[in-house]
């Protein structure tokens, strides 16, 4: 897992729409050079264009800055953060930016989510279908681990899944992923993840 410190990506940005039908504060919102980041929780950190910092809980659509406090209403803070929620340049309440272990894109991930990290691409539930790149043989998804190919053994061939001669080629630092082959009863087979692919449900009729 790779953890991506949110300190080191936001930058002050102007995000204008067309503001012809929008409000003063949501236009603001919208126009002014602001910087957002993830607190723990719901809160996020918003740098704004005067420089002062204030902080937003995004569940109760609170803020710090005296428009929400002393006059109560919805600040363009709370919008900015509303605006970056959803055009995900800032992980949703909960959540935190990560890396995906598998193919290394950004992804959001729940904050006491498991190992491994996978991106909706990449993740695979057990039952999953998928076809191995090599052989073309069917296989039934068991499970997906926390560990390296490079750190998983294959007893019979004395070696790790990475140095499998078959595997070569595939990143010696890939997610491991156990699997089945169809009719073939409980036994398991540690494969690394890039080397399986989705295929159609379906397949398993043919």
């Amino acid at each position: 897992m790779t953890l991506i410190d949110p300190a080191d990506a936001p930058r002050k940005t102007a995000l204008a729409p067309d503001l012809r039908r929008l409000d003063e504060r949501a236009a603001r919102a919208w126009t002014e050079a602001m910087a957002v980041r993830s607190l723990p929780g719901s809160r996020y950190a918003v740098d704004s264009e005067s420089g002062a910092t204030y902080v937003v809980d995004a569940t109760t659509g609170s803020c710090t800055c005296p428009d929400h406090e002393i006059r109560g209403r919805r600040c363009k803070h709370v919008r900015r953060v509303a605006i970056e929620i959803t055009a995900a340049r800032v992980p949703p309440p909960g959540q935190v930016r990560a890396a995906c272990d598998a193919c290394r894109t950004e992804t959001f991930v729940p904050e006491d989510a498991p190992t491994p990290h996978l991106c909706a691409t990449c993740a695979l539930d057990p039952g999953t279908v998928v076809l191995d790149r090599e052989t073309g043989d069917r296989l039934v998804v068991v499970r997906v681990t926390d560990r390296r190919a490079d750190d998983v053994r294959v007893d019979a061939a004395d070696c790790t899944v990475a140095a499998y001669p078959t595997n070569e080629g595939y990143p010696a630092d890939d997610v491991v992923v156990e699997v089945a082959y169809l009719g073939d009863g409980d036994r398991r087979y540690s494969f690394p993840r890039s080397r399986l692919r989705r295929t159609d449900d379906a397949a398993l009729l043919a």
